[in-house]
């Protein structure tokens, strides 16, 4: 199964970017030998300024076709770490080929493609900076990878 992350904005180099290709390394390593991955990164950049409805007409052409949408929304489920790697794991025994994690930008997601997604999720409460949920969205694609594989990276 196939991870693409269509994400709104550029992850420049520094801190952010080390992070980020750490993590989908790892995924990547991992996640081979479960069918998982690898993982792509696809950023697109509103440079006309059309806000939300502009970036949403962008991350929806990046989508692959018949990819299952995800969402990260402050609006969506909350879900533990083994509970993710379950759903990705249920995802890919379903032979979805394809799922796209979409990340908005400032603003967040145009809610006509919110209304598109098969699932939504949330990294708590709090509203985190877009160039982070994609670091914090690597780092628990590799913990999923890590607990299906039954790897010692997670500890109950």
């Amino acid at each position: 199964m196939r991870v693409h992350i269509c994400a709104v904005g550029r992850l420049r180099r520094g801190p952010e970017r080390d992070l980020y290709d750490d993590y989908l390394t790892r995924f990547d390593r991992t996640g081979r030998a479960l069918a998982l991955g690898p993982a792509q990164l696809i950023e697109v950049e509103d440079k006309k300024g059309g806000g939300m409805p502009a970036e949403a007409g962008l991350l929806q052409k990046s989508i692959p076709s018949g990819a299952l949408i995800c969402t990260m929304d402050e609006r969506g489920k909350v879900m533990s770490s083994p509970d993710f790697a379950k759903m990705l794991g249920d995802w890919r025994d379903q032979g979805r080929q394809d799922v796209a994690f979409v990340i908005g930008g400032a603003d967040g997601i145009d809610p006509s493609l919110r209304a598109q997604a098969d699932a939504s999720l949330s990294f708590g409460k709090m509203v985190w900076p877009h160039m982070l949920v994609r670091v914090m969205l690597a780092e628990q694609l590799y913990r999923a990878a890590s607990i299906l594989s039954g790897g010692p990276y997670h500890r109950v």
